[in-house]
């Protein structure tokens, strides 16, 4: 009896040191819990701080500008938005994979200079950045077996950021140079320069997502084999220069999103001035064409500059020339990035004087 009063005893003993243990752990791991929340928290204020410190440099810097040459003083808004919105955005394509290091530091310098200059060609880009994420990530497992350099979640590294985004950043700089940065309507007659250089970023712009649309949809929806742009013959899915009318639609409602992004943010931003200038609605069709016509140049130039071969082997098509591949068309002259850089400058430069013949006026 005695025996088990002391069994009964020790197991009482050991089931209570073992409940202080674990309540000990619990009071441990949420003391710990605490102290991350804090340091968590002490971070995103050293961040925010470091931001708008950043920013605050960036105004007194302007304000010495206009002090000593004279130019236009930009806002401590507007520096803070041009480093807040890019860091964020960069950041979660860190997060989603839609963008590698390399990437998002470019990502990071083209979202500055695009939304330091003016509002309505970061929204173009955004629209541009978001849905092509979307679209390069969606029905991945398919595009995978037709293209052997198809990257998981579509990350971009910097190449592929300056080549559809070099283009949108040289403009943006020039606007400012020449206007000032700040939202101005489209008009001719009173702001030449600025119409001239805001028609050529969303030419561009316009363009590269156009043709991100066409290659992301097409190949997938396209019910028939896409056709040789040069030469109008059948292809094999995934040839440079192949085009389909799936692919075409596609460009042209890219574009359109692009040229709507950008009309809806002036008609936001700049009401006042819209009353004394001609009708912005055209910016949407402009996007439009653009992104459509952009497209075809794109394609034209890949069907020309680009090889394209078919691997037997792996039933895929390469854009590398060797012994087990059957070419199809296209000299090995220039890669994916080279034809989506010349597409968007020839757009840019040709596309605003089109747009000056045809733009309505008062």
């Amino acid at each position: 009896m005695d025996s088990f009063v002391a069994v009964r005893l020790s197991g009482e003993s050991s089931s209570l040191h073992a409940t202080h243990r674990f309540e000990l752990k619990s009071a441990w791991l949420l003391h710990q819990e605490t102290w991350i929340e804090l340091l968590i928290m002490m971070f995103n204020v050293v961040i925010l701080c470091s931001l708008i410190s950043i920013s605050l440099t960036f105004w007194v810097f302007s304000l010495m500008l206009n002090y000593h040459y004279g130019t236009l003083t930009v806002s401590p808004w507007r520096w803070l938005l041009s480093v807040v919105i890019p860091l964020f955005i960069t950041y979660r394509g860190l997060q989603k994979k839609s963008l590698d290091r390399s990437g998002a530091m470019a990502a990071l310098i083209v979202g500055f200079v695009l939304t330091s200059s003016n509002y309505c060609f970061f929204a173009s880009m955004l629209v541009f950045y978001m849905t092509s994420s979307w679209l390069t990530k969606w029905k991945g497992e398919i595009k995978k077996r037709l293209d052997p350099e198809y990257r998981e979640g579509g990350q971009r590294n910097w190449v592929q950021v300056f080549c559809n985004g070099g283009v949108p950043t040289e403009l943006a700089l020039l606007y400012v140079i020449e206007v000032g940065p700040g939202q101005l309507p489209i008009d001719f007659s009173s702001h030449y320069s600025a119409s001239w250089l805001c028609l050529a970023l969303l030419g561009a712009l316009a363009c590269s997502c156009g043709d991100t649309w066409a290659s992301e949809v097409g190949p997938i929806l396209a019910r028939s084999s896409p056709r040789l742009v040069t030469t109008g013959c059948k292809v094999p899915p995934g040839t440079n220069g192949g085009v389909t009318v799936v692919g075409l639609l596609a460009s042209l409602c890219g574009g359109l999103l692009v040229g709507l992004a950008f009309f809806v943010t002036l008609s936001a931003l700049s009401s006042r001035e819209l009353d004394r200038v001609p009708s912005q609605w055209p910016l949407i069709v402009y996007g439009g064409v653009a992104g459509l016509l952009g497209s075809l140049i794109d394609s034209y130039l890949g069907a020309s500059m680009q090889y394209s071969g078919y691997d037997e082997h792996r039933g895929v098509v390469v854009n590398v020339p060797s012994t087990q591949t059957k070419h199809i068309s296209g000299r090995p002259i220039l890669d994916n990035n080279g034809v989506n850089l010349i597409s968007a400058v020839i757009v840019a430069v040709m596309f605003p004087g089109f747009a000056w013949a045809f733009w309505p006026r008062r």
